[in-house]
């Protein structure tokens, strides 16, 4: 078997004493696949009675390409199916040779948003292709369940991960930081790209060359800072920036509460001082008592007037609005005037954001959160789009389930940051609606 240049160099990293997690990719046909099942592979002979995990976003998409190319490599490396390793796909393993590699789906489900399906595992190491499909707290639990015979032979926590580009956590983590020389020692990224691999097949890199130039980009020269979506609101860096703006002068005390709807989602408030968001609080399954009893504790705290608290009207909200007698914000009402004046929104919900991505664009807002908030708030904001951006009429954003689609859960921080915007509007009008 004849390995690329940058394969040898990861299966180095792979088998140090200081590199935890690695991540290779950024582009298409880089091997990124082989690479993973190679070194579980070798990793299963090598260390007997060991347990790995291979993980992918969904188990059938893994099932039908990533397990594929454990099969190529197996037959590669001169295993015999049967006799060297046994797959079970009714437990979703493989037996090689005395070791036990696990498939894993590792979709964010809000039905195990804290993945404790992951809790009980106890594993050597871990391969997740595709990481970029996936919630960065998929992989920080799944790393922190890799303890299994460690001591025993001497072996360091390691998680490979491979991705093309992506301007989520893997960029922010790996790609830029990376690029500015800031990548902590414990951390590696190799970008691999077809170009790099001489056992890839001409026209295969003759049809990326087909593709439209964001996918030419993207895969075929590996380029992270690509334009993906012309309709987008909000760009990634300053998206990002919001959690370091620490430059952003405090000012007059908000509230702005997303309320969750019947009992699903989560509950967000945000405390702002000008527009500084200086917390997020977040309650689970909370009722309407127990949300009004929070927000007038924060409220009292800080001496927010009722005036300057904006609550979700939307669903259940209403009764949180009748109980606290705040401001309350209907999404689909119509959009405020702005100096006097109507203006071009579908709705108040959309004319807030729009206002919103002005803000976040020009470094106006600073956040203050912990680590997964920033990134699942950096992934709501993310897929903000114009609806329809090609058609002529009001703007407005994607609603509430089309984001559900893209990320698998209602979009609360992001909306409750949303309606600080509320509070900036009203500014130029005297009437609330």
């Amino acid at each position: 078997m004849i390995l690329t240049k940058k394969q040898t160099e990861a299966l180095d990293y792979l088998e140090d004493s200081s590199t935890n997690e690695l991540l290779f990719g950024g582009g298409a046909g880089g091997a990124k696949s082989f690479l993973g099942c190679v070194w579980i592979i070798l990793s299963c002979l090598k260390y007997p009675c060991t347990r790995w995990v291979i993980g992918r976003s969904k188990l059938k998409a893994l099932k039908e390409t990533t397990l594929n190319t454990f099969f190529e490599v197996a037959k590669i490396l001169g295993l015999e199916a049967g006799n060297h390793y046994t797959y079970n796909a009714q437990s979703g393993t493989i037996k090689v040779g005395e070791s036990e590699v696990i498939l894993k789906d590792l979709f964010h489900y809000p039905s195990d948003a804290n993945y404790d399906s992951l809790g009980s595992l106890e594993i050597t190491g871990a391969f997740i292709d595709e990481c970029n499909q996936l919630n960065v707290k998929a992989k920080e639990i799944l790393k922190s369940r890799i303890r299994y015979k460690l001591e025993e032979f001497d072996l360091v926590p390691k998680i490979l991960m491979t991705c093309n580009p992506a301007k989520n956590w893997v960029y922010t983590d790996f790609y830029k930081p990376n690029k500015e020389g800031k990548l902590p020692a414990h951390k590696k990224f190799i970008q691999a790209l077809a170009t790099d691999n001489p056992n890839i097949s001409p026209h295969y890199i003759a049809n990326l060359k087909t593709l439209d130039i964001n996918s030419q980009e993207r895969l075929l020269r590996g380029n992270w800072e690509y334009d993906t979506d012309k309709d987008k609101l909000m760009e990634y860096n300053s998206i990002v920036d919001l959690f370091s703006n620490d430059f952003v002068e405090k000012g007059v005390k908000y509230i702005t509460c997303d309320v969750a709807r019947f009992g699903k989602d989560n509950t967000i408030i945000m405390l702002w001082s000008g527009l500084r968001c200086e917390s997020i609080i977040t309650l689970k399954q909370s009722s309407i008592t127990d949300t009004a009893k929070v927000v007038n504790e924060i409220s009292k705290k800080n001496n927010v007037p009722r005036s300057k608290i904006a609550v979700d009207e939307d669903g259940i909200g209403g009764g949180l609005v009748d109980v606290l007698k705040c401001k309350g914000f209907v999404n689909n009402s119509k959009a405020l005037k702005e100096k006097g004046k109507e203006v071009n929104y579908s709705n108040l919900k959309s004319q807030c954001y729009f206002r919103l991505s002005e803000y976040v664009n020009s470094s106006k807002i600073f956040v203050s959160c912990d680590a997964q908030t920033k990134q699942t708030l950096i992934e709501e904001l993310e897929v903000v789009r114009r609806k329809d951006a090609d058609k002529d009429g009001k703007l407005a954003v994607e609603g509430k389930d089309r984001i559900k689609e893209l990320i698998g859960r209602s979009p609360d921080i992001s909306d409750a940051l949303m309606m600080r915007m509320y509070f900036e509007i009203s500014k130029t009008t005297t009437k609330w609606v």
